[in-house]
This record gives structure tokens, sequence and C-alpha cells, in this order.
């Protein structure tokens, strides 16, 4: 379905949802997406090396890109969308059961979701790899523009990395526990702007169907779960989802 006026009865009755965003949701707030047709690793392959922890931990220069290219970053000029908002709002009627992102943006929490479980983790906190000390990015990033290009940890010396999963590390394991759970135990499970790409959350449509949830997705592009979907809709998130999840008066 390309477009949908008003959302179907048993969505409306939903009162445990449980929610999956990709990069999707965030590309209106100028936070580009990574394998769309426009996206990071699409016009860049090399790109991806900065994403995995094996390249990071051992290439000084691949640390250098990456802090070079946070700290350029869209996210820090970005805000919340009418998206990520309309989801706040279904969490203030009580009917979400658990937010779950892929996204590392912050931009759930910013807008004040508070059921928010980060898969791969937050990129506005840095962690030192050594001693642990937690400090918040854009501090980091100060440093980084001032010609700080690999910076270490001001309390140990000790390598720094943002609080994100990167390929080859595991995710937080009470984080994947919970999304599990929730995914496992909700009445719809709602999927927007995502690809279903990467597992853990390629199997959750799966995971949400044996459980008897109806699946909703909301992408541009056709992804592979659309053939285990109640409700896929082809259409813009920002005014697609506030759409789908508006209150029906009584």
């Amino acid at each position: 379905m390309n477009r949908l006026e008003e959302p179907p009865p048993w969505l409306t009755a939903a009162g445990r949802i449980t929610v999956l965003t990709g990069a999707g949701i965030s590309t209106a707030a100028g936070i580009p997406d990574f394998r769309g047709p426009e996206g990071v690793w699409t016009k860049d392959p090399e790109a991806e090396r900065l994403s995995t922890l094996e390249d990071f931990l051992e290439n000084p220069d691949v640390r250098r890109r990456a802090w070079s290219a946070l700290a350029t970053s869209p996210v820090w000029a970005a805000t919340p969308t009418p998206a990520h908002r309309a989801l706040v709002d279904l969490e203030d009627q009580g009917r979400i059961r658990a937010l779950i992102t892929q996204n590392i943006d912050g931009l759930h929490r910013m807008a004040g979701s508070r059921a928010c479980l980060e898969l791969h983790g937050n990129e506005r906190t840095t962690r030192c790899l050594s001693c642990g000390t937690v400090t918040q990015t854009r501090t980091i990033l100060d440093r980084v523009r001032g010609g700080d290009t690999d910076p270490v940890c001001a309390r140990c010396g000790g390598m720094l990395k943002t609080t994100t999963v990167l390929f080859g590390e595991d995710l937080d394991q009470a984080v994947f526990e919970e999304a599990q759970s929730a995914v496992a135990d909700c009445d719809v499970f709602l999927a927007v702007g995502t690809s279903f790409g990467v597992a853990p959350a390629a199997w959750y449509p799966e995971t949400a169907t044996a459980a008897g949830a109806r699946i909703v997705i909301i992408n541009r592009e056709p992804t592979p779960a659309d053939r285990l979907a109640d409700l896929v809709v082809r259409d813009d998130i920002q005014s697609a989802l506030p759409r789908l999840l508006r209150p029906q008066p009584s």
C-alpha cells in the first residue's frame, strides 16, 4: 500500500506495540542512512571500515578518520522529527511495549522517549576502553576540532571509543534480551524505516509472527519482511507514522 488514510481498527485498538526504528526515521533530520541509494556506505564502501571494531582498534588512521567524520556529522545539528515525536505521543498513551532502535543518533531520547532500547548504542557518549570513564562525545570532539586527531582518555591515556556497537563487537546482553522479550510479547510489531539488513533486527518479524503479533512496516523501499506483514505502507515516514498512530475519536 502506497498511502494509508486511516489506521485499521486492530492497530487503533492495540495496547502493546513493540516498535523497531531504523535509519529511515532520521533521514528527515538531515542524518543520512547507510545502505540506501544515497547512503554513506553506498557512496563510499570504504567508509564501512570506520564502523568495524578490528580496524578501529588496530589502525590509527581509521580512528583519525572516524573521529574526523564524527566531528563533522550532521547529527550534532539534528533535532527530532515529527515521526520521533509521534512515538513519544504513543508512549504517553500507554500503548508502547518497547521502542527498539538501530540508530545511534540519540534522537528518540532527545524527543522524550523513555522505553527506548538502543541496540547499537549511542554516539553521544564516549568510553575509555582502559579505565571505563564515560564522557560526553561533544567534549571529545572539541579536542578533535582543535587538532587532537586521535584523542585518548584524559584520565589514564587509554583509547577512546563512542558507546556504539561496531561490527565485530557484541551487543549489550541486557538490551538484547529485553528487546527479544518485547518482540515476542506484543500484539503489534511496528517497523519504521528499516531494511532488516542486520541481525538481530532481521529476525524480529519472524519472532513476532510466531508469537501471534500483527506486523506493520513503514518503509520507502521493499524489505524481506514484507511477506509477513499485515500492513505495508510505502509513504513518507514523517507524514505516514503520525497519521497511522493518531488517536481515534471515541
